[in-house]
């Protein structure tokens, strides 16, 4: 296809942010996470509704990313996707999403997901359980509401634990799910839900489904979850080698770390993993495709180790082409919102610009917290 030129910023913020839409700040990995103030200002002036900002043990703290877009921005829904329970004692977390609550006048979502067992094997850090998800989830709420309260559950034991101020605010909780049980889970505990990154549209319909029937069995309201895929669009106007190292690379890295269960959950045949694990260049790599690969080793993998169809579960194509397919995958699949995954704002806002042209017009805005498909009541 004909590369084309990146959209130059506009001089005026749009209208009306596009808040079905998102992208991750810092998406990747990165050494200054001070750019995530600039992302977050691009993105909130080219239209996008939020800004997630995944957690890495090195220099992208969640909660220290959240302060400063919270700060830097004025609409930006903002949503941690996603921390992990062990990580923080629970009055942390408690205190980091009510910070980050209030300082955005309302517009952070707190993140939960399981994380990589072997580096919490590493750590010492217990693995996450979706008993400890759950419990998690129950405490954070508990405490925003102000109570003060002994606990013995999957989370921990803990002989007190409260606020120093009674808060009594709303804070949505979002999830991170790929396998049908976590799906579920996150349906019948959270307010919002993430789908993973390389699903095809097939699977995150049925993804959809098991969150809405997680919610239902819970006696909730299966539509009063906000489920976002997040799938990877990138912008042929973007140089070769930053697209390989944004769909080869990135979904080369999720075979690495945990491609059994993203694996399974697309009905791939465990075969092909099997086979890209023992290929020569995937056995001498140290360490993660989509940072240290190089060129040469990028266009191996996607010609001799990766099935191109699993590829093909990312948004590629001209900015035009990936409009329309972020538009045909809202309606196809029965997500509510999608994350544009694995660019960075200025690398989408070509696609943004084309997306305003062939937006549903009957859409409904949905609110600017990535974490409510409605507000709560005052």
């Amino acid at each position: 296809m004909t590369a084309t030129a990146l959209t130059e910023p506009p001089t005026e913020p749009p209208t009306e942010p596009l808040t079905e839409l998102a992208c991750y700040g810092l998406a990747g990995h990165s050494e200054t996470p001070r750019d995530v103030v600039r992302e977050a200002r691009r993105a909130e002036e080219i239209g996008l509704g939020s800004l997630f900002l995944s957690e890495r043990f090195n220099v992208k703290d969640a909660a220290v990313l959240a302060g400063a877009v919270a700060a830097a921005t004025e609409r930006l829904g903002i949503g941690t996707a996603a921390t992990n329970p062990g990580t923080r004692h629970p009055v942390i977390s408690a205190t980091m999403a009510a910070t980050a609550h209030r300082l955005s006048e309302g517009r952070y979502c707190f993140g939960l997901g399981r994380g990589f067992d072997v580096v919490f094997d590493l750590y010492g850090v217990p693995r996450v359980t979706g008993a400890q998800l759950r419990d998690t989830a129950d405490v954070l709420r508990r405490l925003w509401a102000g109570e003060k309260f002994a606990h013995d559950g999957p989370l921990g034991t803990f002989p007190y634990l409260f606020l120093l101020d009674e808060l009594g605010d709303r804070i949505p909780i979002l999830m991170v799910a790929i396998g049908p049980r976590s799906q579920r889970l996150a349906g019948a505990v959270a307010d919002a839900v993430v789908l993973h990154t390389y699903l095809t549209d097939e699977t995150v319909a049925r993804a959809v489904a098991n969150v809405r029937r997680g919610a239902e069995e819970a006696g909730r309201d299966p539509a009063s979850v906000r489920i976002w895929a997040c799938t990877a669009v990138i912008d042929d106007a973007l140089p070769e080698v930053l697209r390989l190292r944004k769909t080869v690379g990135r979904l080369a890295t999720y075979l690495q770390g945990y491609g059994d269960v993203l694996v399974a959950a697309n009905g791939w045949d465990p075969a092909d993993l099997q086979r890209f694990r023992d290929d020569p260049v995937v056995t001498a790599q140290q360490g993660a495709f989509d940072s240290a690969g190089t060129v040469e080793q990028l266009a191996y993998l996607a010609e001799k180790a990766i099935p191109a169809a699993w590829l093909d579960a990312a948004i590629t194509g001209t900015a035009q082409q990936c409009a329309t397919a972020v538009r045909d995958q809202l309606a196809s699949t029965g997500v509510d919102s999608v994350i544009l995954h694995g660019a960075t704002p200025d690398e989408l806002a070509g696609v943004v610009a084309a997306y305003r042209e062939v937006r549903d017009p009957d859409r409904p805005a949905l609110p600017v917290n990535p974490g409510w498909m409605v507000p709560p009541a005052p």
